[in-house]
């Protein structure tokens, strides 16, 4: 395997010409197409494990709350075991990619990423189970972080902000097809089966990386410094208000997605007495939203309005539907039933691709020297706050929704103040 670039292909900055700004050949168009296709599927099966072992097992929550005699708030914390795992994994992998490049630290994080998963197969406990989950959180953050650096690596301005609604395209696809795998092989085994499953989706992808992922980080981009030149790096990064301003933005709209991943198994159907192939439904309905703006995020939008105005009009979406849902499952307007509770969620779902692409696009636009720890910041912060929201939405026990819209109305309009506040973008000129 080359020391640069994918698959064979020399390492290259993309934006809409050739790195020299002349119009590329037709054969130099027909690899560059090649090469980017196979970055995209590459990094969008990377980024789609994440979601993919968060949502298979989301149907099978009440299930583990019964087989291992715990209640929901314990079964819930192996879901907040994992992004705690995740969020901390990122800190450490991100300035890893920084030094030795890309290809390395992803193939050891896929290895551990598969023993964990395997692991959770035989779990006899809750608290082994979390345990698990987190080392499984751990190990799989070096997909998240290392994806999103490659992407810097490779494409830069336009082409990068398009990129990102691409492979929430790709990405987005787990989430839909997750659940309704997770229900079926409920229907076959028990939620030991849906780990199975995930150990064998991660051998797949760790193959993959190493026979067609190859290093986009050069060795004379890498830095050499150790943990302290990590540590004031990051401190760099978390100084410029305008780079905070879209973290903390994008974290907390992901910390409203993750308050509706945590608790709609126990909404949808211990509420309101759905089954879980019905749950599963609804579930990838609402992904289908997400990635059906995002694409038009991605297609339409980038290039003609700039991804300050995008993002704003996605994060006002977001903050109204959550206010929608507070009023509905709080009786404001009686006993509504699910499906306008459903709607309500699919809204809020799919205005989150205008919100997660665009504040990842704008951060790390202003991070060419430091791909892999700013998006180590980015995903760290992220899974944090995700980690802290998830079991805030079952402090009210199992009987009430109302946790999950206070959670998620609190985190959006938080969204909305710091990206105003801080990245305050009606004084700067948006490039794209």
């Amino acid at each position: 395997m080359p020391e640069s670039g994918l698959s064979g292909a020399p390492h290259i900055r993309t934006t809409d010409t050739t790195p020299q700004g002349t119009p590329p050949t037709g054969r130099a168009t027909t690899a560059a197409r090649r090469t980017g296709l196979l970055v995209t599927l590459v990094l969008g099966g990377l980024t789609a494990l994440p979601p993919l072992s968060m949502d298979m097992y989301l149907p099978a929550l009440p299930a583990v709350t019964d087989s291992l005699h715990a209640p929901a708030a314990t079964v819930q914390l192996t879901l907040t075991a994992c992004l705690t795992g995740m969020a901390l994994g990122q800190v450490v992998v991100g300035p890893m990619s920084d030094r030795w490049g890309r290809r390395r630290p992803l193939l050891l994080g896929m290895a551990v990423y598969v023993l964990a998963t395997a692991l959770c197969i035989f779990a006899p406990s809750a608290g082994l189970l979390i345990a698990f989950r987190l080392l499984q959180g751990l190990a799989g953050a070096a997909g998240i972080v290392i994806s999103r650096a490659v992407v810097r690596d490779m494409y830069d301005g336009v082409a990068m902000a398009r990129f990102f609604s691409t492979l929430m395209l790709i990405s987005g696809v787990a989430p839909v097809i997750a659940p309704v795998i997770g229900g079926q092989v409920l229907r076959l085994t028990d939620w030991r089966g849906i780990f199975g499953v995930l150990t064998g989706v991660g051998l797949l992808l760790t193959f993959v990386v190493w026979k067609w992922l190859g290093e986009t980080l050069p060795p004379a981009e890498r830095h050499t410094g150790g943990v302290g030149d990590a540590l004031r790096t990051m401190r760099g990064l978390l100084a410029d208000r305008v780079f905070t301003g879209y973290m903390v933005a994008g974290s907390l709209a992901f910390a409203a997605l993750f308050a509706y991943v945590s608790a709609s198994p126990f909404v949808v159907q211990e509420i309101y007495g759905a089954s879980p192939q019905t749950f599963s439904l609804l579930f990838g309905i609402n992904s289908v939203g997400l990635i059906t703006v995002g694409q038009i995020n991605g297609k339409l939008l980038v290039g003609r309005v700039s991804l300050d105005k995008a993002l704003t009009f996605g994060l006002v979406v977001i903050v109204a539907a959550a206010t929608a849902l507070l009023l509905m499952t709080s009786g404001v307007f009686g006993d509504v039933g699910l499906v306008p509770v459903a709607a309500g969620l699919f809204v809020l779902m799919s205005a989150m691709g205008l919100a997660m692409p665009n504040t990842n696009a704008q951060a790390l636009m202003r991070t060419k020297h430091a791909a892999g720890s700013a998006s180590a910041l980015l995903g760290t912060s992220q899974f944090l706050i995700g980690a802290i929201a998830s079991p805030l939405v079952g402090i009210a026990g199992e009987e009430t929704a109302v946790p999950m819209a206070v959670v998620q109305l609190v985190c959006a309009a938080g969204a909305l103040v710091c990206f105003l506040g801080l990245c305050r973008p009606w004084q700067r000129p948006s490039a794209i």
